[in-house]
């Protein structure tokens, strides 16, 4: 829907209003939506949105590898703190 919308051109007489109402969106989410993908066709804006979706995996998986590397430091630390403590038998 989105691109149809932001392409659409209103009929002599009919404003704004009355063509956002027609699709059930609000003017500030129309000329939002306009701003970020007016200039582009359905092939960039299907581009744009397969990059945003690439770029939220890569962050969760940074995340948790994160995670995992900060668990993994802090075992390490432990671990030589209870050496340092406790020697080896």
């Amino acid at each position: 829907m989105l691109p149809s919308v932001v392409s659409m051109k209103s009929s002599p007489g009919s404003g704004l209003a009355e063509l956002c109402r027609e699709h059930g969106m609000s003017d500030a989410s129309f000329y939002k939506w306009r701003a970020k993908y007016g200039g582009m066709d359905a092939s960039i804006v299907s581009q744009m949105k397969a990059m945003e979706e690439e770029n939220r995996r890569l962050k969760r998986m940074y995340a948790d590898l994160s995670m995992q590397n900060d668990l993994l430091n802090r075992l390490l630390k432990k671990s030589a703190l209870k050496d340092v403590i406790l020697p080896p038998r």
